[in-house]
């Protein structure tokens, strides 16, 4: 790491209209620890609350002249940590403007708005776009890795419903980016990752109106499981685009695993409980909660963040429902799953994939993940107070399982759900797309200014 001189953090702390924070002062630990704490071991040199764009850019040419790397911070969500780094980051937390035009139903977020305040904004006006179940989430990261939600397979991907993003590149230029004006770098945000081709300052997106819903949530105990599982993937596999369920099975230490089926309707609660009779026939669940809701409701009902603390997840794509010895193999990875102290404990989830996700070809926009019926994630947690054993003998086990899985999915892996021990991530996340990526990336940032570990290009 290069030495950088008391004058030239002078001339940082007193360039900025924000505030900049060393690892001694108050604030500091909140601004730069990601929230898998699981790499909550490093820590940056500084942070740069940056209060307008303008800081933004002067953080990044300063940190060019110190020579010190960069990274920029929106939700601090990075799975792999990579919202954090040993040199500056720049905190676009307080870059959180939502602009709404009601008559086109264009959306304008600044790079730092989180999930919470863009349906805040959004409501009012009775429009929405695809956006994920966690309040605290980055829109912008989201986007910049696809974007999936319960409303995907009605509506697509988040990265789908961009128009429009202005990238302040390593070079200091700020690009607007769209279908028109430097179009490779606006496909390459459309699925790229975020922090590789520069800093996304402002994104547009287009919302559409949003009808009244229907949500569900259904909970069985472990020995309903194989029946479940079986019935519920035959369920998504022939519902309309506009019902989506999550489907999992988890475990937490000193209880049984739960099995679980949650999600959303666009339409009445009569449709969606006809959607739902195969499973509820073949197996009575111990809750079932089914009820028409607004939009607004159905979203904070299905709103959940990740408890806190450390956990490590392992993702790939199912392209029909899973066959028995599948589903046998992961109730069995969750029965003797290695008992943490986090109680989200470990487990998997299938996301339902498909409907208007994947009418968009591969190679239109840099996310590949067009096909198939499901987002297969595996995962698992633990706390500072499990021992080394534990924490090892659970990322083994995950380990194991995702290897063990292989014949059954895609080989692919949800960029988003970023995973620091993936060995073939560059195919795993953008497939065919990938030398498309690296040329773009070559040409934007030769010098790699924006660089992690899972950087494209590296």
């Amino acid at each position: 790491m290069p030495t950088v001189s008391t004058a030239a953090w002078r001339a940082l702390e007193t360039g900025v209209h924000g505030r900049v924070l060393r690892p001694d002062q108050p604030g500091f630990r909140a601004s730069s620890t990601p929230f898998n704490t699981r790499h909550a071991a490093v820590e940056p040199a500084a942070v740069v609350g940056a209060a307008d764009v303008a800081d933004v850019r002067l953080a990044l040419a300063w940190a060019r002249d110190t020579a010190l790397p960069i990274v920029a911070r929106g939700g601090g969500h990075s799975y792999g940590g990579y919202s954090t780094g040993s040199g500056l980051v720049i905190d676009l937390s307080a870059l959180d403007e939502v602009s709404v035009d009601a008559s086109t139903g264009r959306v304008t977020i600044e790079g730092g708005v989180r999930t919470a305040g863009v349906y805040a904004a959004l409501e009012p006006h009775g429009i929405a776009f695809p956006l994920g179940n966690g309040a605290s989430v980055g829109v912008t990261g989201l986007a910049l890795g696809g974007g999936t939600a319960a409303t995907s397979r009605a509506f697509g991907l988040t990265a789908d419903t961009m128009v429009s993003t202005t990238l302040l590149t390593a070079d200091g230029q700020l690009l607007t980016c769209d279908a028109t004006q430097n179009a490779d770098l606006f496909w390459a945000c459309r699925g790229g990752g975020g922090g590789n081709f520069g800093i996304n300052v402002s994104t547009t997106f287009q919302a559409a109106p949003v009808p009244d819903v229907a949500t569900f949530l259904l909970l069985w105990e472990r020995a309903a499981a194989p029946k479940v599982l079986e019935v519920m993937q035959e369920v998504q596999r022939r519902a309309p685009r506009e019902f989506s369920a999550r489907l999992g099975v988890a475990a937490t230490a000193g209880s049984d695993p739960v099995v679980s089926a949650v999600g959303l309707h666009l339409g009445p609660a009569s449709d969606l409980r006809e959607l739902l009779d195969p499973v509820l026939a073949v197996a009575r669940p111990v809750r079932a909660d089914i009820a028409d809701r607004t939009f607004w409701q159905a979203q904070s009902y299905l709103l959940h963040d990740t408890s806190a603390e450390a956990f490590a997840v392992k993702t790939s794509f199912v392209r029909d429902p899973l066959p028995a010895d599948a589903i046998e193999l992961l109730l069995s990875a969750v029965d003797h799953w290695p008992a943490g102290t986090n109680p989200d404990g470990g487990g998997f989830a299938l996301f339902a994939y498909g409907g208007a996700v994947n009418d968009v070809a591969p190679a239109d926009t840099a996310y590949v993940h067009r096909e198939g019926l499901f987002l297969l994630s595996m995962d698992t947690s633990w706390t500072a107070g499990d021992d080394p054993a534990t924490v090892g003998a659970g990322l083994r086990w995950l380990a194991g399982l995702r290897e063990a899985m292989t014949p059954y999915v895609t080989g692919g892996a949800y960029q988003n759900f970023i995973d620091p021990d993936l060995p073939d991530w560059r195919t795993a996340y953008y497939g065919a797309n990938y030398p498309r990526l690296v040329e773009i990336k070559n040409r934007v940032d030769p010098d790699r200014v924006f660089t992690f570990p899972q950087a494209i290009g590296t």
